[in-house]
Order: structure tokens, then sequence, then C-alpha cells
């Protein structure tokens, strides 16, 4: 059984590893552009993210008696979007709680590679925003002095959605949305570098168009007709359409929306197979999101709500399939009846 199990992941390995590789090397420019907002402690956060996601494969490959994968990047990979949701000043047993989490209970747990229902990275950061609250959801200001270890001392201010979320608007520049000049998690806020990794796992297929841009649509469109502004509720879409347009912009950069959408919706495990599905777990992914950020407490809401489309993935796929072999059954019971 264990050697059935062992070659079935072999070959999962073969077939998908390379989207975890590219996952890894699309996750460098975000920690570079994070350590010019923060210092060097981004740095070394995502190395010790690095390190407890490989020691955490070691140790399972010992406890489990095989031979340890170096071309299994999938602990690597979920490490680092992991940390790249943290901010700057997130303490270092936050962090490796996080990342233990995620690879011991959201994918070994399981099985191991390829058998996980549920997103390893959403696992490990909804146990430790559950847990530490104020160490996940307040964030430095960038060009901020952030010590190496203590951080005790440094200035943290509530993210872009916090204002959202009590009706104001944020007053942050188009420029400073782009590169990211704003309070947010490590890797969330720069909005070019995100779009440029997005164009690269686009070319190398390991984004899933359908899932990613129906995700981006479904949250659009509630911000844009459903806005938690009092004075865009009030006024007709025609004559606040720019001013709700400017309101979508700040809802998909914050609450690592954007981000979600390129690191985490399109995991081979845990998104459908099927394109149909793809749009449909897109959508109602959007729509779940929205609606936590709307009435939940935390920010990054699109964590809780890929944990609970992650149990429908697989539950899509069918109904998908059953569609598409509702024509084939009509054909064939046509053919018998003639005969």
């Amino acid at each position: 059984m264990e050697e059935t199990t062992r070659k079935e992941q072999e070959t999962e390995l073969a077939r998908t590893g390379r989207y975890y590789k590219h996952i890894c090397w699309m996750a460098l420019p975000l920690v570079c552009m994070s350590a010019y907002l923060y210092g060097p402690r981004p740095i070394l956060l995502c190395l010790v993210a690095l390190l407890t996601g490989n020691l955490c494969d070691r140790l399972v490959a010992v406890l489990r008696r095989r031979v340890y994968r170096a071309a299994d990047w999938s602990n690597e990979s979920f490490a680092l979007v992991i940390a790249l949701l943290m901010p700057a000043t997130v303490s270092w047993y936050v962090l490796v709680v996080a990342v233990m989490a995620g690879v011991l209970l959201g994918k070994e747990a399981f099985g191991g590679y390829g058998s996980y229902p549920f997103h390893p990275a959403a696992v490990g950061y909804v146990v430790v925003a559950v847990s530490w609250p104020e160490q996940v959801f307040l964030y430095p200001q960038p060009y901020a002095d952030i010590p190496l270890w203590n951080t005790e001392g440094v200035s943290l201010v509530s993210g872009m959605s916090s204002t959202l979320r009590n009706g104001g608007l944020p007053t942050v520049s188009s420029w400073s949305l782009i590169l990211g000049e704003f309070a947010a998690p490590l890797g969330t806020g720069a909005v070019l570098i995100l779009l440029a990794c997005a164009l690269f796992l686009c070319t190398q297929k390991d984004i899933q168009l359908p899932a990613a841009l129906s995700f981006l649509v479904a949250c659009g469109l509630i911000v844009f007709f459903f806005p938690r502004q009092a004075d865009l509720v009030q006024t007709a879409f025609w004559e606040s359409a720019l001013q709700r347009l400017n309101l979508v912009r700040y809802e998909l950069v914050s609450g690592a929306t954007l981000y979600s959408a390129i690191f985490l919706v399109s995991e081979p495990y845990t998104c459908p197979r099927r394109k149909l599905g793809q749009v449909l777990y897109g959508a109602l992914l959007g729509c779940l999101s929205m609606v936590f950020r709307y009435i939940g407490v935390y920010e990054t809401a699109v964590c809780f709500a890929i944990l609970m489309m992650n149990g429908l993935s697989g539950w899509l796929d069918r109904v998908v399939d059953r569609l598409y072999s509702l024509p084939e059954t009509r054909r064939a019971g046509g053919k018998e009846a003639a005969l």
C-alpha cells in the first residue's frame, strides 16, 4: 500500500512539480520589494519559513521511512506563500507555527503530496490568524526602522481593509498602490510586481485563468454594486460609477485579494480540473470572500473562504462531469429507442 502511494506521488510530482518551483521563484521579487520597503527582516523571515518547510519535509521522510525528494518544492512554496502573507513585524515563533501547521496538518496529515483536500498555505495562515490576530493583522508603515529580532517598539497600524470596513475610503495614491507603499502584508501590496508574477505564471500555464479571473470579477462586481460606503449606496450607479470603480481598486488590492488570485486560487490539487468547474469555483470563492470581508472580523478573509471552497472543489468537478455527460446519455438513449 505504501509502495503504491509512493509511486503515485512520484507520478504526480513529475506532472505538477514545476508549479511549486515557479511559485518559489516568483516569490523572490516580492521578497526583494518587501526588503526595499521594510529592511532586511523580510528576507530573514522568508529564509526561516523556507528552512522550517524543508525541515518538516525531511522529518516526515524519516518518520515515513522514505527517501527525501529534493525535487519536491511544495513545502517551500507553501512556506513562502505564508511568509508573504505576514506583516514585517510578525514574531518568529508565529511564522514557524504557521509553516508547521500548513505543512504537517494541511499537507502531510492527509497523505502528503497531491493528497490534501485543503490548501496547506491557507491552513497555516488561518491557524495563526485565529490564534494571534494581533500579530497577523497589524502592520508597520513602509520605510519604518524595523529591528531584526525584537519588534515590540515598532508602531503598527491597521490595513486598508479596516478603513473600508468602517465605511471610509483610503487616501493611498495610485503610485503608492502600484509600489505597495502602504501598510500591508509583506507580499500583497506591490501591484506592479504581482502583475508581473501573474504574467510569468500565465505563460507557464500555472494559473488557472477561469478560476482566477472569475474570482476577481465576482469580488469586483460585489464591491461595485454593493459598496460599504453609505454615500455611494444612496447614489445611483450612473452618477457614482467612477467612485465605485475607484473603490473596486482599493478592495482588490487590500485583504490579499489580488495576491490570493495569483498564488492561492490555482493550486493544482485544491482547484477543480474542469474549466466550467473552475469558473464556478472562482465566482463562489469571490462571493464568499466578500461576504466574510463585509460581515467578518478578519482582514484576509479570502484564506477562510478558500478552505471552505476547497471542500466543494471535487463536488463541482463531479457536477460538471455529469453536465458534460448528459448529451452523450441522451444520444445513446435516442439510438436505443430508434433500434
